[in-house]
């Protein structure tokens, strides 16, 4: 597990633009289990892709879509793991990533970004694709 005084500032480049988090598998379960409608969920990391492209093209997605999530939650690999281990197993048959992100629609996985569709782009690139992906998804 990273300290959390490391990883406070990456959990907030996310929760101070609307994502919950979630910290348990009970908070994911939950979740999925009875939410009718989207949600997106990002797998956050300490890598460099994460902090380069990932996050900032998240920010940039909700900034220029019309359409967005109901529901943006977030799950930290390396020390949330149970919900990470939840979110998953919930996006098989797709293998472990992060960082990674899964859309969900009334509990089902509609979409998902996996770590090799995230290195090698820039965030406008990875923000561009999230609209696209909204739009169809969330409207």
């Amino acid at each position: 597990m990273y300290p959390e005084e490391l990883i406070a500032p990456m959990r907030a480049e996310l929760t101070d633009v609307g994502f919950q988090e979630f910290r348990t598998s009970e908070d994911v379960e939950n979740h999925l289990k009875e939410h009718k409608g989207t949600t997106f969920i990002v797998i956050n990391s300490v890598c460099g892709c994460a902090a380069g492209a990932a996050r900032p093209g998240v920010r940039y997605a909700l900034d220029k879509s019309d359409a967005k999530p109901s529901v943006l939650a977030t799950v930290f690999a390396g020390n949330d793991k149970g919900a990470v281990d939840s979110v998953r197993k919930h996006h098989l048959p797709y293998p472990p990533s992060s960082p990674a992100m899964a859309l969900f629609k009334d509990g089902e996985l509609v979409h998902f970004v996996e770590r090799h569709h995230i290195e090698g782009r820039n965030a406008q690139m990875i923000g561009d694709h999230l609209v696209e992906v909204f739009d169809h998804f969330c409207k």
